[in-house]
């Protein structure tokens, strides 16, 4: 078969079946579990890249992780909070324009990034430092977020809201802005906040 079996993008498969299921229950109206696999998506993103550099990488094996991180961030920060968008109402042509134009933001970004994440690893061995722009992995925090809000929100004005924040979202994939790469200590704090997201969500589903 084609492609790289190594346990180094098994995370990166992870994610990316993780939001396939996340659209089917979208498609079928469960917000609740979509998120939920949002959120695991955003888990296994976090920490490919750690696992990747546990083992010594051929240059074609390194130029295959860059490509297929982002075609699985494509469907799971692109594609899956658009779907999940319009499963909560956004189905109006005015949505749908939303829906499309974080999409393609999010396609844009992250196209951009691997062309320059190619060229950086080409030209130095050091880690990465910043990026430009925030990074469509934040999708994974920040529509759980609001979902937790949904209940005060209202079913009423919730596609609203979703669709502004999905909006000022698209926009700040593209921003010419730098962003910090979070080192361990930052990549625990924003696990630490997504479990309490997860609890958060347990907890208003069993009341």
């Amino acid at each position: 078969m084609i492609g790289f079996y190594n346990y180094t993008v098994l995370l990166t498969y992870v994610s990316a079946v993780a939001a396939a299921v996340g659209i089917v229950f979208a498609m079928h109206g469960n917000g609740f579990a979509a998120i939920l696999c949002l959120m695991a998506s955003g888990i296994c993103d976090m920490f490919d890249g750690l696992v990747a550099k546990t083992r010594e990488r051929t240059r074609q094996e390194k130029r295959f992780g860059i490509w297929i991180d982002s075609l699985a961030d494509v469907v799971a920060f692109g594609v899956l909070p658009a779907v999940i968008g319009y499963s909560f109402g956004m189905k109006q042509f005015y949505y749908i324009f939303v829906i499309a134009v974080y999409v393609l933001a999010a396609v844009i970004r992250l196209a951009y990034y691997g062309v320059t994440e190619e060229e950086r690893q080409n030209e130095t061995t050091a880690a990465r430092t910043s990026y430009i722009g925030l990074p469509v992995t934040s999708a994974a925090l920040i529509f759980p977020l609001l979902y937790c809000f949904k209940g005060l929100i209202g079913s009423t004005y919730f596609a609203p809201v979703y669709s502004l924040v999905m909006a000022v979202t698209a926009l700040a994939f593209v921003m010419r802005f730098k962003v910090k790469k979070l080192m361990c200590k930052g990549m625990l704090a924003l696990l630490g906040i997504g479990v309490v997201i997860f609890l958060t969500l347990l907890f208003l589903r069993t009341r």
